[in-house]
Formats: C-alpha cells, sequence, structure tokens
C-alpha cells in the first residue's frame, strides 16, 4: 500500500518594512490619505518611513502645539495644509508667532484659529493674520481681556468670517465692534459674553451689517430694547442668547409679536423683569421655537406657563432656580406638544403633584433634571419610570426624601439611560443592581451615596462597559475591590473622582492605570494613595490632563519625577498637603501643558524654591498658593511673573489637620441647606 505524499504548509509570508513601504507606492495619495483619516493617531504611519513622513505632512489639517513655541517655525513649515490652528495650550503667543502663520505655506489654506487662551498679542498680529490668511473663516479671541477696538478693526480686515467669538473682550466698546460689523459682513455666528463695553449701538450695528447672522450670544450686555427691533429682523436668526440682560422687560419683548420666524433657541436666564405678559409675545411671533431658557427668572406660575402653550414646536425648557408653582407644572403638563428635555434644577416648589402631572403627559421626555428638588419622593419616581422610559439623562442629585427603594425602578424601567446622577441621595446595593441594567450608561454619579459599597459597583462594573465617568465622592464604603470591577469593566473610563474614600489604597491607582483614556482623575484625601500609585497612572494614562491628589499625604517628590516624564499632557494639579519640597515641584517645570497649579501648605517649600519652579514652568498661568508667601518672594519677581501671564490666587486658608468624616460632613451639608 503506497503511503501518500505528505503536503508542507505553506511558507509564511513577511513583510518587512521595505516591501509594505513599495506596496503604498502603489496606492494614490488620495487612498492613502483616506487611510490616514481612519487612524486614531498618524505618528507611528509618519515613523515608517521618509515617505510616509512626508504624507503624513501633506495630510494633516489640525494642529494644537504645546509650549513654549520655539518650535513652532518647523511645524508651521512641516504642515503646508493646516486647515485649524488651536493655541488654546498657549498662554503666550506674541505678536511674531502671528506673524509667522501669516507667513507660513498654511496661510492660504488656514480656516480657524483658536486663541482664547492666548495672551500678548496685539492689533498688529492680528492684522497681518487676517490680511493674509484669506480663508480664515473662524477666529476665537474670548478671554482677551486687554484687546481693544484697535484690534477690532485688524479683526474686521478678514473679510470672509464666519465666526467669530469675543466673550469676556471687556476693552472692546460699540466703536470696535462697529468695525467689526461693516468689515464682516459674512458672520454666522458672533459671540459677545461679558463684553460689558458694548451696547445697544455696537449691537445695532452688527444687526443692520451682518445680516447672515445665525447665532448671537448678548450675555450680560447692558443693551435695552433699543437694538431688539434690528435683531429680530434678522431673517436667519436662529439661536439668541440674552441672559443676563437685567435691562429687557415685557416692553422690550413686545416686539416679537412684529415676527421672528426663523428663532429655534432663546435664553432669557436671569432676566428678572419679564413676566407672562412679555412671553406671550414669544407665543405670538416665535412660532418655530424649539428651545426656550427661562432659569432664575420670574415664578413659573399658571400664568406663565399658559403663555408658552402657543409654542407648537417647543421641545425643551430650562426653568433652573425658579420658584415653580404646582398649577404651573400642571399647565406645563397640558401643554399639546410633548417635550423632549425639562430641567428643573434647583426649583423650591417643586412636588409629586405637580412633576407627575408632566411626566404623564410627555411621555417623550429624554432629559430630566430634578437636582435639589427635595420635596419629592418614591411618587414621583414611580411616575417618570413609568411614563418616559425613553429617559437618556436623568439628574436627580439631593433628592433626599426618595427612599432607596425606589432607585429599583430607574433600572427596571429605564433602559436606555447614558446620563445617571444620583449623588447625595439614598441609593444602596440592590438599587446599582437594578441600575446596572442600564447597559448604556457613560456617566454615573454616585457621589455622597452613604448606603453603597464594592457589592454595588461590582455590579456596575460588570455590566455597563461603556462607562466614561464615574463619581464616587465621599462614597467613604467603597475600596479597592469596587474600584478594581470598573476599571477591569469599563476599560473606556475617562474620568474618575475617588475623593475622600478613605480606604483607597494604590491597588485602586494600579487598576485605573489600564484604563488608557483616563484624562482626569481625583483621588483627593486618600491617605492610603502613595507614590507608586501615582506612578502607576502617569505610565499608564497618557492622556491625564487634571490630577488632583490634595490631602495624599504620603505621597512626595518620587511621585512627581513619573508625572514630569510621562505626564505631557497634564494641564491641572492640585498638590495642597502632599508631602512634596522644592526638588519635586521643579521636576514638574517640563511639563509643557501645565497652565494650573494648587500649591497650599507644603511643608517642604521654600520661598527660594517656589521661586525656581515658577520661573521653569514655561506655560502656567494660574497658580494657587498661601498668603504668606506673598511677603517672602519680592515684589518685582511678583511683577515680572504676572508681566508674563501669570495670576496669582492668594490664599489666608489656616492648616486643617484633620479632616471630618463623610457622615459629620453631611449633616453639617444639610444643616448649612436648610
Amino acid at each position: 500500500m503506497t503511503k501518500k505524499p505528505r503536503l508542507s504548509p505553506p511558507p509564511s509570508i513577511v513583510l518587512s518594512n521595505e516591501h509594505l513601504v513599495s506596496l503604498f507606492d502603489l496606492l494614490t495619495p488620495e487612498l492613502v490619505f483616506l487611510i490616514l483619516d481612519r487612524l486614531e493617531t498618524t505618528k507611528p504611519f509618519a515613523a515608517v518611513s521618509r515617505a510616509f513622513h512626508s504624507l503624513e505632512s501633506l495630510h494633516r489639517r489640525h494642529l494644537r502645539p504645546l509650549p513654549p513655541l520655539h518650535l513652532f517655525p518647523s511645524l508651521l513649515s512641516r504642515y503646508p495644509n493646516l486647515w485649524s490652528l488651536d493655541l488654546s495650550l498657549c498662554p503666550r503667543v506674541p505678536d511674531s508667532s502671528l506673524s509667522l502663520i501669516a507667513s507660513s505655506p498654511s496661510a492660504a489654506s488656514l480656516a480657524r484659529l483658536d486663541l482664547s487662551r492666548s495672551r500678548f498679542f496685539t492689533d498688529k498680529g492680528l492684522m497681518q493674520m487676517a490680511v493674509n490668511c484669506r480663508n480664515l473663516r473662524e477666529l476665537d479671541l474670548s478671554n482677551g481681556v486687554e484687546l481693544r477696538d484697535s484690534a477690532m478693526a485688524a479683526v474686521a480686515e478678514a473679510r470672509g468670517l464666519e465666526k467669530l467669538w469675543l466673550g469676556r473682550c471687556k476693552m472692546v466698546t460699540d466703536i470696535g465692534i462697529g468695525c467689526v460689523a461693516v468689515g464682516c459682513r459674512k458672520l454666522r455666528l458672533l459671540s459677545l459674553r461679558w463684553c460689558l463695553g458694548v451696547g445697544d449701538l455696537g449691537v445695532g450695528l452688527i444687526a443692520v451689517k451682518c445680516q447672515e447672522l445665525r447665532s448671537l450670544d448678548l450675555s450680560y450686555l447692558p443693551i435695552t430694547n433699543q437694538c431688539l427691533p434690528a435683531i429680530l429682523k434678522l431673517q436667519h436668526l436662529e439661536y439668541l442668547v440674552l441672559e443676563g440682560c437685567f435691562a429687557i422687560d415685557d416692553d422690550s419683548l413686545a416686539v416679537l409679536k412684529h415676527g421672528s420666524k426663523s428663532l429655534k433657541t432663546l435664553d432669557m436666564s436671569s432676566c428678572q423683569n419679564v413676566s407672562h405678559v412679555g412671553l406671550s409675545s414669544i407665543t405670538t411671533g416665535a412660532g418655530c421655537l424649539q428651545q426656550l431658557v427661562l432659569s432664575y427668572g420670574s415664578p413659573v406660575t399658571h400664568a406663565l406657563a399658559n403663555s408658552l402653550q402657543g409654542l407648537s414646536k417647543l421641545q425643551a425648557v430650562k426653568l433652573d432656580g425658579c420658584l415653580v408653582t404646582c398649577d404651573g407644572l400642571k399647565a406645563i403638563g397640558n401643554w399639546c406638544e410633548s417635550l423632549r428635555e425639562l430641567s428643573l434644577s434647583k426649583c423650591a416648589g417643586v412636588t409629586d403633584e405637580g412633576l407627575s402631572c408632566v411626566v404623564t403627559k410627555h411621555k417623550e421626555l429624554q432629559k430630566l433634571d430634578i437636582t435639589c428638588c427635595r420635596k419629592i419622593t418614591d411618587l414621583a419616581v414611580a411616575h417618570i419610570t413609568a411614563s418616559c422610559t425613553s429617559l437618556v439623562s436623568l439628574r436627580m442629585e439631593s433628592c433626599t426624601l426618595i427612599p432607596r427603594e425606589a432607585f429599583i425602578l430607574i433600572g427596571k424601567r429605564c433602559h436606555q439611560l447614558q446620563e445617571l446622577d444620583l449623588t447625595d441621595n439614598e441609593v444602596d446595593n440592590e438599587g446599582l443592581k437594578s441600575i446596572s441594567r442600564c447597559t448604556k450608561l457613560t456617566s454615573l454619579k454616585l457621589g455622597i451615596c452613604l448606603n453603597i459599597s464594592d457589592e454595588g459597583l461590582t455590579h456596575v462594573g460588570n455590566h455597563c462597559s461603556k462607562l466614561v465617568e464615574l463619581d464616587l465622592y465621599r462614597s467613604i464604603r467603597i475600596t479597592d475591590l469596587g474600584i478594581l470591577a470598573v476599571a477591569a469593566g469599563c476599560p473606556g473610563l475617562e474620568i474618575v473622582n475617588m475623593s475622600y474614600c478613605k480606604d483607597i489604597t494604590d491597588g485602586s491607582l494600579f487598576a485605573v492605570s489600564k484604563c488608557s483614556k483616563l484624562n482626569t482623575l481625583e483621588c483627593r484625601g486618600c491617605p492610603l494613595v502613595t507614590c507608586l500609585g501615582v506612578a502607576a497612572v502617569a505610565v499608564g494614562c497618557k492622556q491625564l490632563n487634571k490630577l488632583d491628589i490634595k490631602k495624599c499625604h504620603n505621597i512626595n517628590d518620587y511621585g512627581m519625577i513619573p508625572l514630569a516624564h510621562f505626564s505631557q499632557h497634564l494641564r491641572q494639579i492640585n498638590l495642597s498637603y502632599c508631602s512634596v519640597t522644592d526638588v519635586g515641584l521643579l521636576s514638574l517645570a517640563s511639563i509643557s501643558c501645565l497652565q494650573s497649579m494648587t500649591i497650599l501648605h507644603l511643608k517642604g517649600l521654600t520661598p527660594s524654591g517656589l521661586a525656581a519652579a515658577l520661573l521653569a514652568c514655561g506655560g502656567l498661568t494660574k497658580v494657587k498658593l498661601h498668603a504668606s508667601f506673598k511677603s517672602a518672594l519680592p515684589q518685582q519677581f511678583l511683577e515680572h511673573l504676572e508681566a508674563r501671564g501669570y495670576v496669582f490666587q492668594w490664599r489666608y486658608k489656616e492648616y486643617q489637620q484633620d479632616e471630618m468624616d463623610s457622615k459629620s460632613w453631611k449633616m453639617q451639608l444639610d444643616d448649612m441647606e436648610l
């Protein structure tokens, strides 16, 4: 009997980098760009070869450089096709940097520039940008507290500008805004929030000249009814914010009767001189309104609610901070069209009867905020969960009369939930077990929930794999076991707060260090955490940008060294009451992104060490210090740092030896609220 020949397996194919590159050579640049569009990061691609490096340089459209800007010229030279340039991480951007942008190859393609957190540029730099970057469509100059009308005259040269943010540009007046109105007639979005020097004249000019406006934010401007007629004649206006415009009253809104057919969102928060009389004008003239914000305004009475009944397309109403009557809520419940969003945060007067009436009529609600509605009980929760099964967001912080059994209903009925805030409530482990059925949860806040433990948190970790944010502030029964379960089951965690969970150790930090997308970690008041845990987070979480380790007394200089080496995206850190000395603080100077630092009561910190660290930290803009250092540092030195852009916040708070336990702290909080 002859044996069959044995078939040998085919040889494995191994492609070297050289062969891989040659295969890519067969693709057109357009096809390679499509591939790059689908990559989370293009750095490994660019490192393969010179050809790949060149293709990645041509492909990149967005750039967010780190300070200091000494590499800025080479970056601009490498990326000639930039569409968006974000300098929000660079607190010091002089005119010379703007000049480099204006003369770079990207000047022809640049369409968006973000200078919202930058200073030290003037009208000269802006003028060069406006003249040479002819494709510029979006410009963010928010927080430009030193910018004046001359800067606005420069901005006006950007004739193609469509979106302009000027929030908190407090030195700008009607003259500067008039220049923008004349020069930038293609504006579709304009934010003048907190531009206190701008009044009726400037806003009126904007309304007359910029006929393409879709979005206009006039929050806290000293405007009156004089400019409103021109604003409401804008044929394309969809989004109007009048928050904190205290001179707006019922007579001002009378012009709405003559129509604003395009308006979809109107925000009149803190306009306390507007009653149901003025709001009735909205019903007459703004029939397309979809979102109405009346937070911190007049009481929500039956008359006020009835005045809005004719808004057939209304989908979202925000009444935060208003006094709400039961009759007012019932009138909202009787509106014929179904709301999608209702916000009653911190509304005094919300009761089971009124809230139940609303939710039983508006069964299509997707977002409900009843934060600090302290009169509601399990009766309201039963109606909410039975009627609004499509909820994606439920915020109910400090609803302290709701018993623990009621929280089981949330998990049984509201399976579409993505955001749930149960801060300062009586929820227990059985409630969390039920809530873990909400497998679409991305944000879960359980701060000051004294009845939950690792058992309940384990259910969350086992079933809510999409969780991105977890808040366990002062939930004192949580230990490493609970954190380990959540970190293992929810690898996409980005925000974790376990402050004052005093049984937390380095084991919890080792666990969350496996969550590579983590960007915010708060573990203040965890005395068992050490430098080993901090080092693990620094190594594993490269995207970390906020770290709060206040009152973690076992963390010293050895914890700062791995942060300095691995956490190059860190922007904000709180080291108060830690055991860090001059050496540790100075090591953080290598983090170019670092902008905010709180360093109260560091026993090992000396004036000379502090001075050296402040000089070395090139990107710092905000420093919170004990007032004793103000006299210990030379006045000329402080003035020099302030000229560089530093803002010092001096605190006189005495050293706190022992932290109040969470139960006593909660009782004190409840007494203050009463």
